[in-house]
């Protein structure tokens, strides 16, 4: 499937009719009344056991189910035209359930927040529960793969998508849950050219690159900006997460001192024969699974690469989206460190 468009088009309704009869097969969804009516039901709450509401949602109804009300978006990777709610009331709809979990003040908050995103496999999933609940109008997604049939063990996307790359998949992901998302796309990923254009401007980095050196260059260009960054790492079905803290320290080791005073440059300049130590300090070597480890030792031999699970990954995205709203509303409580979630240990 060729890459093409990524963003949706915003449609006006004054070009409604023609719009689609110049697009054949177009699917044209319009559930603006029932939204509608969620959005009525979320502001009186008396009405959730007492049903005779109908009257005064008549009248709700009256000032908003109208044909220019809302905005429409066409997606053209999948040739459908869907009506929306205006931002202010699509971001109240489709953030009523997480009240009161998340208070108003915190919800605004991760809403008008950056997040930079490096590395599009588990990092997809990152940016989709994200923006599930209500997070990050601004994302900044940089990866320069493409998705290949063997990702989609783990990755949240069908085989029509295999060949396109993988941060614009998650772009498109991320439009159809809230087309009002503001996203950049580095698709030659971060490398010395794109960093700082990626980096400015973030409030927080989730640094997902299986380049080693850009693993360690990324927090030392976070560290100076004193930008947050996480991590997850998956482990069989569990997951290793590392929380740097540079916002609250920005004299804080790298990677939580794990790999000494090794920086970058030191190594991009290392022998070969050192980078597999290295590469298992920064995973997590002395914490990774049995058969993670087992299979490891099989790469070249038995197996073409190291394992990974869709449940690790969904996990990880899960735990990353958590971690990144505690940071964003402000929770100092959460501290640097290494953390390990295992579904092995709690069962």
């Amino acid at each position: 499937m060729s890459n093409g468009s990524w963003q949706p088009v915003a449609v006006s309704s004054g070009q409604l009719a023609e719009f689609v009869n110049e697009h054949s097969c177009i699917q044209v969804v319009d559930q603006n009344r029932g939204n509608l009516e969620e959005l009525f039901l979320l502001r009186h709450p008396q009405y959730r056991f007492d049903k005779d509401y109908q009257a005064p949602l008549q009248d709700f109804l009256k000032r908003y189910d109208h044909p220019d009300f809302g905005q429409w978006f066409y997606f053209p990777w999948s040739n459908l035209l869907v009506r929306y709610l205006p931002e202010p009331l699509h971001l109240e709809l489709r953030t009523g359930r997480n009240k009161n979990l998340i208070t108003a003040v915190e919800q605004n908050r991760f809403y008008y927040s950056t997040v930079v995103i490096l590395g599009l496999s588990v990092g997809s999933h990152a940016a989709t529960v994200i923006a599930m609940t209500g997070g990050a109008k601004h994302f900044k997604l940089a990866d320069p793969d493409n998705l290949s049939g063997d990702n989609l063990n783990r990755i949240r996307t069908g085989f029509q998508n295999v060949g396109i790359k993988k941060a614009i998949a998650a772009a498109r992901q991320i439009f159809e849950i809230n087309p009002y998302s503001e996203i950049e796309l580095y698709l030659e990923g971060v490398n010395d050219t794109t960093a700082d254009q990626i980096l400015n401007d973030g409030d927080i980095i989730i640094e997902e690159t299986d380049n080693p050196y850009w693993k360690l260059r990324a927090r030392e260009l976070a560290r100076d900006q004193g930008l947050p960054v996480l991590m997850a790492t998956d482990n069989g079905d569990g997951a290793i997460v590392d929380v740097e803290r540079y916002d609250l320290n920005k004299n804080a080791p790298i990677l939580n001192g794990l790999i000494g005073d090794l920086t970058a440059e030191g190594l991009k300049n290392m022998p070969s024969a050192d980078l597999p130590k290295v590469a298992a300090e920064i995973a997590g070597a002395d914490l990774v699974v049995p058969r993670m480890l087992e299979s490891v030792a099989e790469v070249g031999k038995t197996l073409y690469s190291w394992p990974q699970l869709g449940t690790a990954a969904n996990m990880c995205g899960s735990l990353l989206a958590y971690l990144t709203r505690r940071i964003i509303v402000g929770d100092d409580t959460l501290k640097s460190g290494r953390y390990t979630v295992s579904p092995e240990m709690i069962f």
